[in-house]
């Protein structure tokens, strides 16, 4: 039995007429850049997230350069966030010349520790910026805590968390300003890359409209440096689509989750994740460690492709130790949970598409693993 770690094919079968047609009135139209699509999309992603403003921008990376630079993030200043990320957390800090300084994980939820966020404060920091990964928030209540003490606005990468909320409060109210990822394999994807960039802030949602517009509000007048960094109509009118079923698709993972979990309890080769309390988990990955390390884990991850099952690791290296990143500081040791769950972690299929005999198949197939 086959089963894809994600399976954009199935998902797009099952909606491709709607799709098509949609298509064919954004060409007839030919409005396809900020067009109508594109509007309707914002106030619908803004409505499900609780906030009020919210500007579609080309990819999820340029999310985070914009909202970033909406703070005016520049050189010499300081944004605590984590190692354990995709490199876009880290790397748009960098592209403004900013210092990334990272903190330390919760090997328990992946997710950066509070405690850690503190000990890292110095009168440089400007930022703060936890990302809500796999699909679960962060302790958002302690993280805004220790922003408002110190005065410092936190920045939520929200890439792989999009209708996802803690203590029933949706992601969007959750920071000052919250990154979303439309990259096609996220919970909501678009057949293309893009992005969005969530607040409540009315001058801040000013300012990113300007920045993702070349600094200009319109007629070749420049207010300030900006970029060429809009959402195409095209993936709107995609999303759109998509956005109606995510309600369905998150809830289908979350089925998936608590049937693996049911499944491989007292399973001693893998260590299930764990949801932080008062956290809706909408699972754009399901994670599990694997006992012994990276040499187990990739046995493991082995084993699952031995038997057509595909499974990643997200990710493989901490990023203080990762090339260029190296000379920010942080040294090997430094963050020992970060580097831990580098050569632990291994992400199973959790897809809306999975069947229930799939899912006891890759739990049966890890359960047999020696």
């Amino acid at each position: 039995m086959k089963v894809e770690l994600a399976d954009i094919k199935a998902q797009h079968k099952a909606i491709e007429p709607e799709i098509l047609a949609t298509l064919a009135d954004v060409f007839t139209d030919c409005r396809f850049i900020l067009g109508p699509n594109v509007t309707a999309l914002e106030q619908e992603i803004a409505a499900l997230s609780g906030v009020r403003f919210a500007a579609g921008v080309n990819s999820g990376t340029d999310a985070l350069l914009i909202a970033l630079a909406a703070l005016d993030i520049k050189p010499g200043d300081e944004v605590i966030t984590t190692p354990f990320t995709f490199v876009a957390t880290v790397e748009t800090v960098c592209q403004l010349g900013a210092t990334p300084v990272f903190a330390d994980i919760d090997l328990d939820t992946f997710n950066i520790d509070p405690a850690e966020i503190e000990k890292k404060i110095t009168p440089k920091t400007r930022a703060i910026m936890p990302v809500h990964l796999f699909g679960q928030l962060a302790d958002v209540e302690t993280i805004n805590a220790i922003g408002q003490k110190h005065g410092i606005p936190v920045i939520g990468d929200g890439a792989q968390a999009i209708g996802a909320s803690r203590n029933g409060v949706p992601i969007g109210q959750t920071a000052a300003l919250t990154t979303l990822s439309f990259y096609p394999t996220k919970n909501l994807g678009g057949c293309g890359d893009g992005g969005m960039v969530l607040t409540d802030d009315e001058k801040l949602y000013e300012q990113i409209k300007l920045l993702r517009f070349h600094g200009s509000g319109g007629g070749y007048i420049y207010k300030r440096i900006g970029y060429c960094s809009r959402l195409d109509e095209i993936q709107a009118a995609v999303l759109r689509i998509k956005l109606k079923r995510l309600a369905a698709w998150n809830n289908a993972r979350k089925a998936n989750a608590a049937r693996y979990i049911s499944k491989l309890s007292g399973v001693q080769s893998v260590i299930l994740p764990k949801t932080d309390p008062g956290n809706d988990h909408i699972y754009h990955q399901f994670t599990v460690r694997v006992a012994g390390g990276a040499e187990r884990r990739d046995a493991l991850k082995a084993h699952l492709a031995s038997h057509e099952i595909g499974s990643a690791v997200f990710y493989p290296r901490s990023l203080h130790l990762m090339g260029p990143y190296t000379e920010y500081g942080a040294k090997p040791g430094d963050l020992p949970n970060s580097e831990r769950a580098t050569s632990e972690v291994l992400s199973l299929p959790v897809h809306p598409d999975l069947t229930a005999a799939q899912v006891d198949f890759v739990a049966d197939t890890i359960a047999s693993f020696k």
